[in-house]
């Protein structure tokens, strides 16, 4: 009887260490934030897609922590409706629609004021790039002050984000979080940022910095929504032909700069600058493959298949 009990504490013993392995495995891993299955393109041996059960509930994301305290990102939204800052917005009259859903993204310093018929009144979150950051900080009560309870979520090198007071960008932030001890401000890790370069390379066959270009605002929006959204909804963002069609809409690269640079002038310059552009019309095509297998739907203008 002795060796019958001494072997069921055993087995006891062997399954407790196997699910604490578990785990520690599941809470420590990169991998549970997009659970890939193997291709981003056709250069690749199997289809590796972002899959949607990679979907979790408020499952902290190590990849984006606060300022100052360092906590992982926490987030849930059912529903996610992401503005475009682009002059596509304009006179469609979105607004009211935008503000019905329970969760609404915006970019860098896109306002609302004055333009809420169009883009709608509320924010949940804001992705922000490191240079949009002195921009905010023009208007800092307005954008951290107490009564405003949107999330922060800022991307940039390392260079300007690191944590050793030699990171000019994050060195703002931090002493915006000490003026406003209320604001909820997140930064981009560096394994995160490297992440979004590895996505950007296997989805296109290119390496970001040695084709000389920089991603935009949007791109690191999209990878974060589908992380921490159930559906998305996309507001005022053109596909990658969209330019090339006969009679589009010409409308300002942003909404609120009335008369400034033509958004599709814009995308054909950084498209082909050598050095330093944005990649927009690259970075659509990837969206549009993403919309396949992913629940993400695209309005004002709709991206028809």
């Amino acid at each position: 009887m002795a060796w019958m009990w001494k072997r069921k504490s055993l087995i006891a013993t062997s399954l407790i260490v196997a699910v604490s392995l578990f785990v520690v495995v599941v809470n420590y891993s990169e991998k549970p934030y997009f659970l890939f299955q193997p291709v981003f393109g056709q250069t690749f041996s199997s289809h590796w897609i972002f899959s949607k059960q990679s979907y979790k509930a408020f499952k902290p994301h190590q990849g984006y922590v606060s300022i100052p305290k360092q906590e992982p990102l926490k987030l849930h939204c059912e529903l996610c409706s992401i503005v475009s800052s682009s002059g596509q917005m304009l006179g469609q009259a979105a607004g009211p629609q935008i503000d019905r859903s329970p969760c609404i993204w915006r970019m860098n310093n896109a306002p609302t004021r004055g333009f809420e018929n169009d883009v709608g009144r509320r924010t949940t979150l804001r992705v922000v790039s490191h240079t949009s950051v002195p921009l905010l900080l023009q208007k800092p009560q307005y954008f951290f002050g107490q009564g405003n309870d949107t999330v922060y979520v800022v991307w940039g090198p390392l260079r300007n984000m690191r944590k050793d007071g030699k990171g000019i960008v994050y060195n703002m932030l931090r002493q915006a979080s000490e003026n406003y001890p209320h604001a909820r401000i997140y930064v981009t890790t560096e394994d995160r940022m490297n992440y979004c370069d590895m996505v950007f390379k296997k989805e296109t066959g290119k390496d970001r910095i040695q084709s000389g270009s920089y991603l935009s605002t949007g791109w690191f929006t999209l990878i974060l929504a589908m992380d921490m959204c159930k559906e998305i909804h996309i507001y005022g963002m053109i596909n990658d032909t969209y330019c090339k069609s006969g009679g589009y809409r010409k409308v300002p690269y942003h909404y609120y700069e009335a008369g400034g640079r033509d958004e599709c002038a814009e995308y054909l310059l950084h498209e082909s600058a050598p050095y330093g552009g944005h990649r927009f019309i690259t970075e659509k095509a990837v969206f549009s493959k993403w919309a396949k297998t992913h629940d993400i739907k695209f309005f004002n203008p709709s991206w028809l298949s």
